[in-house]
C-alpha cells in the first residue's frame, strides 16, 4: 500500500457497519455488540429481518440509498452510496468533496458471507437454482472493502467476529491497520475460492473434464512442523471435498501429524477403502504397503498383514475398513505404530490406545469410495500435471486367460486381491498374495525384475522371522502393475513359487511371456488395464 493510502493513524474509528450474511451464526450477538459501541448498522434482506426481530437497531440499505431492492434482490447493494461509502479515501480532498456533494456517508466495516453456492450444488440443485446462488453484490462489497482496508474492515468469516470486537474494545471503538490488512488478505482468498468453485462447476456443465484455466482453491488447515525433511517448510490445505480420509478425519489422540504422516495415512486409507467385503488391514511405510490382508476379523487380518513384512511395519501407518475393536488395538499396540486410521473405534479400543501418547488415532466416520471421480494433481517445475483419480477396477469378468492352464477359483480371488493392492504400490510393482493376504511386495524399482526379486527376498526374510521353512511366496499368486517386457520377470515369479500371474498384457513379447508361463505350468490372465503409480 502506498503511503498516501494509509490513514494518519493506524487506528480507524468504526462508526458505520454494513452486515449482509447468508450464514446467520452469531449474527445477533455480533450486531448487539456493534450497537453497544454506538455503531450504526445497515443491512439487507434476511440479515436485516434477523437483527430487527432481535431488537437490534438497524437501518435497511434501501432506506440508506433511497433506492429500493429490485429484480428479486439481484440489485440492492450495487449502488454508489454503498460503494462510495466503502471505497472513499477519507483523507483525500477530492474523495471527501464527492462524499459531501452526493451525501455518501462512510462505511467502516463490511460483514459479508456469500450465497451458499457450493452447498446448493452439493444438494443436486438444477442449473437455474445454482445460477441464482451465485452472489454478485457480496463479492463486489468484499473486494471494495479489502482494497480500501486502510480505512475499512472486512469480515467474511464468522470466526473473526470475536477478533473485531476485541479490537474495538481494546481501542475505544477503533481497529488497527494490522488487523485490517489480515482481514483483507482473508477476504481476497475468500472471493477467489468462491469464483474458483463457480468456474469449475461451469466447466463441468459445459462438458469439460479439464477446463482451459485450472483454478485450485484450498484452505490452510494447519502449518506443519516441517516438510518431508526438517529443512523444508510445509502446510496442510483442505479443499472442502467431503471424501472421507485424512483431510476430514477427527484425531482423537496423539501429537500433531507430520507431513509424512499425512501423506502415508492418505495412502493407507485410500488402499484399504478398495476392500469392503471382508475386514481388511493395510500397513503402510513411506507411502507403500508393507502388508495388506483381509480375514474374518480385523485381528486375523492384522496378523496376516504383519506377517508379510514385520520389520518394515515398525513405525508404520495402519488403516482398516471396519470399526477398531480392543482385540485388534492390543495387537497393533504391541509394536511401535505412528498412526491408526479407521472409520470408527469402540470405547474399549480408545481406552486402551489412550495410554500410548505418541500414537495418533484418526476416525474418518466412513470409507472412501474407490470409484468416485476426482482429480489427482502433481506439481512440476512451472506447472501442474492433472489427471483423473485411478478409479479403474478389474473384476473376474474382465480377465482373459492366456495360458493352457486356467486358474483355480482361489487363485482368481487372490489375483484380483493382489492386483487391487498393486494399484496402490509405487511402480514398478510386483505383489505376491496367498489366501487374501500379501506375502511379498516389491515397489518402486527401475526394473520389474528387481521388484520381483525384492518381493521374493522379503518373503524369504518373513518366513525366517516366522520360523517357517519355505518362503511365503510358495504357492502364491503374483500381480504386476504393468506388462512384462521380457520373460525374465516371469522366471523370477516361478523361482519364488508363484502358481498364477495377473498382469495387464500388451507387450510385443506377450507370447514369449505366455510360453514361459506354459512351460512352468503357471496360469496367467491379462487384465487389459495397467496401474502405474509414480
Amino acid at each position: 500500500m502506498s503511503a498516501d493510502l494509509i490513514p494518519a493513524s493506524d487506528l480507524v474509528k468504526v462508526r458505520r457497519a454494513l452486515l449482509s450474511v447468508s450464514d446467520k451464526t452469531g449474527l445477533v450477538e455480533f450486531g448487539k455488540a456493534l450497537a453497544g459501541f454506538g455503531i450504526e448498522i445497515l443491512s439487507t434482506g434476511g440479515t436485516y429481518k434477523a437483527l430487527k426481530d432481535a431488537g437490534v437497531a438497524v437501518k435497511e440499505v434501501a432506506e440508506h440509498t433511497g433506492f429500493p431492492e429490485m429484480m428479486d434482490g439481484r440489485v440492492k447493494t450495487l449502488h454508489p452510496t454503498i460503494h462510495g461509502g466503502i471505497l472513499a479515501l477519507r483523507d483525500e480532498p477530492e474523495h471527501k468533496a464527492a462524499m459531501d456533494k452526493h451525501n455518501i456517508p462512510p462505511i467502516d466495516l463490511v460483514v459479508v458471507n456469500l450465497y451458499p453456492f457450493a452447498a446448493t450444488v452439493a444438494k443436486g440443485a438444477d442449473f437455474p437454482t445454482c445460477i441464482e446462488n451465485i452472489d454478485i453484490g457480496g463479492p463486489a462489497m468484499i473486494r471494495s472493502a479489502a482494497k480500501n482496508h486502510g480505512y475499512v474492515n472486512v469480515v467474511v468469516d464468522v470466526a473473526d467476529y470475536a477478533r473485531v470486537l476485541d479490537a474495538l474494545k481494546a481501542n475505544n471503538g477503533a481497529t488497527p491497520l494490522k488487523l485490517r490488512r489480515e482481514l483483507a488478505a482473508k477476504a481476497y482468498a475468500h472471493t477467489g475460492s468462491y469464483d474458483s468453485m463457480i468456474a469449475t462447476w461451469f466447466a463441468r456443465q459445459n462438458g469439460e473434464d479439464f477446463p482451459p484455466t485450472l483454478l485450485l482453491s484450498a484452505e490452510r488447515k494447519q502449518t506443519l512442523r516441517y516438510g518431508e525433511n526438517p529443512h523444508q517448510q510445509a502446510a496442510f490445505y483442505v479443499t472442502g471435498d467431503k471424501r472421507p480420509g485424512v483431510a476430514s478425519a477427527k484425531q482423537l489422540q496423539g501429537k500433531e501429524l507430520s507431513y509424512n504422516n499425512l501423506n502415508d495415512t492418505d495412502a493407507a486409507f485410500e488402499l484399504v477403502s478398495e476392500f469392503s467385503d471382508k475386514p481388511t488391514i493395510a500397513i503402510i511405510k513411506h507411502a507403500n504397503p508393507c502388508g495388506v490382508a483381509m480375514a474374518d476379523t480385523l485381528a486375523d487380518a492384522w496378523d496376516a498383514a504383519l506377517r508379510c513384512d514385520s520389520t518394515s511395519a515398525f513405525g508404520g501407518i495402519v488403516a482398516m475398513n471396519r470399526k477398531l475393536d480392543k482385540a485388534t488395538a492390543e495387537k497393533i499396540g504391541a509394536i511401535f505404530t505412528e498412526v491408526i486410521v479407521a472409520p470408527d473405534a469402540d470405547e474399549d479400543a480408545k481406552a486402551f490406545l489412550a495410554a500410548k501418547k505418541n500414537l495418533r488415532l484418526l476416525i474418518t466416520g466412513d470409507m472412501a469410495d474407490p470409484v468416485a471421480p476426482g482429480w489427482f494433481v502433481k506439481s512440476v517445475a512451472g506447472g501442474y500435471l492433472v489427471q483423473t483419480r485411478d478409479a479403474g477396477r478389474i473384476t473376474q469378468a474382465d480377465l482373459k486367460v492366456v495360458t493352457e492352464r486356467a486358474p483355480t477359483q482361489q487363485e482368481l480371488a487372490d489375483m484380483l486381491f493382489a492386483f487391487r493392492v498393486g494399484k496402490h504400490v509405487k511402480s514398478n510393482t510386483i505383489v505376491y498374495a496367498r489366501n487374501g493376504a500379501t506375502v511379498g511386495i516389491g515397489a518402486g524399482q527401475m526394473s520389474r525384475v528387481d521388484s520381483a526379486r525384492i518381493a521374493y527376498r522379503k518373503a524369504q526374510d518373513a518366513a525366517k522371522a516366522a520360523g517357517l521353512g519355505d518362503a511365503l511366496t510358495k504357492g502364491s499368486v503374483a500381480a504386476s502393475d504393468a506388462f512384462f517386457p521380457f520373460a525374465d520377470g516371469l522366471e523370477v515369479l516361478v523361482e519364488a513359487g508363484a502358481t498364477a500371474v495377473i498382469q495387464p498384457g500388451g507387450s510385443i513379447r506377450d507370447q514369449e511371456v505366455i510360453d514361459a508361463a506354459n512351460k512352468a505350468g503357471l496360469a496367467m490372465v491379462f487384465t487389459g488395464m495397467r496401474h502405474f503409480r509414480h
